[in-house]
């Protein structure tokens, strides 16, 4: 039998284990993780029950590549993501992985790239997809001087509580990202499954209350040096302001408010994603000292390969 592509809602255990080693070897040679956090938050306990999981065996059996789809956009359509084991690239793996993708997903896909490889870009073209959307990674050094920061009028600051503060989060978060599903369609059961992962901190978390109502937030992330092969860096992992509350300022204020918190934790540097068509966003955080770091790419297009 020749190279193989298994489809499932949820891999058993021991495939887990072959996809994380997959994923290692790849984050390795590449600098860049292959996956992001919702598809290894799915990969490990899974989730949305119509995403699939798709495995690929070389013809000797060894689990040599893994694909998500994921129906995240009913709109614009699947996305997903995909990653080869370094010592089986160039053997024709990822277009046979592709191809089953485009299969699944019927013969139309939007696809992430992670870094921005020239492998990636060329089996994008191979496939018949072009480049439609840039993610971009920016980063600041925490030794730089943060400029200060006043809160509007009648807006308090305080941090997360679990177990008390899901509703009003969720609501705010669908309000501020109302047309960016992949951060505004969060379910309460994706936000309880971040609760529960080892670099959640409630006191990171911070949220602008106006009264007795969410107006904003700005949640931190610290990544380990354990994790990901380098020392700590925090992260601007999601700062949404409610829309009855833009232009007050208030997101900007969250921003180096959770800035200070992570300077106060001792890291050295502050890393976050913005879209490259989100130019006001983008034109904010230059202003706050961050640079362009690297990209993260979506392809669009695609028609199944005989």
């Amino acid at each position: 039998m020749g190279a193989h592509v298994k489809i499932s809602e949820r891999l058993d255990d021991v495939e887990i284990t072959q996809v994380l080693g997959i994923v290692e070897a790849a984050t390795e040679a590449d600098g860049v993780r292959p996956l992001n956090e919702h598809v290894m938050l799915h990969l490990r306990y899974g989730g949305d029950p119509r995403a699939r999981s798709l495995l690929l065996h070389a013809a000797d059996g060894t689990p040599v590549g893994y694909a998500h789809v994921d129906p995240t956009d009913e709109v614009e359509g699947p996305s997903a993501e995909l990653v080869i084991h370094p010592a089986h690239r160039r053997q024709g793996h990822g277009t046979r992985l592709l191809r089953a993708v485009l299969e699944l997903a019927g013969g139309r896909v939007r696809l992430w790239a992670h870094g921005d490889h020239a492998g990636a870009g060329a089996l994008a073209a191979s496939s018949g997809f072009e480049r439609v959307r840039s993610l971009w990674q920016m980063r600041r050094s925490l030794f730089a001087p943060l400029p200060p920061y006043t809160l509007p009028d009648g807006v308090r600051l305080r941090t997360f509580v679990p177990g008390q503060d899901e509703d009003a989060w969720l609501k705010v978060n669908a309000a501020a990202f109302a047309h960016h599903p992949e951060q505004g369609a969060w379910t309460r059961d994706d936000l309880i499954r971040r609760e529960r992962e080892p670099w959640f901190d409630p006191e990171g978390f911070f949220l602008a209350v106006r009264g007795d109502r969410l107006a904003g937030f700005h949640w931190t992330k610290i990544h380990g040096s354990s994790e990901h092969g380098h020392e700590p860096l925090g992260e601007v992992y999601v700062v949404g302001v409610d829309p009855s509350q833009q232009g007050t300022g208030l997101g900007r204020a969250l921003t180096l408010a959770g800035l200070n918190h992570l300077r106060a934790r001792g890291l050295a540097q502050a890393m976050l994603y913005v879209d490259e068509a989100n130019t006001a966003a983008i034109r904010l955080y230059e202003s706050l000292g961050f640079a362009r770091w690297d990209v993260d790419v979506m392809y669009a297009g695609g028609q199944p390969t005989p």
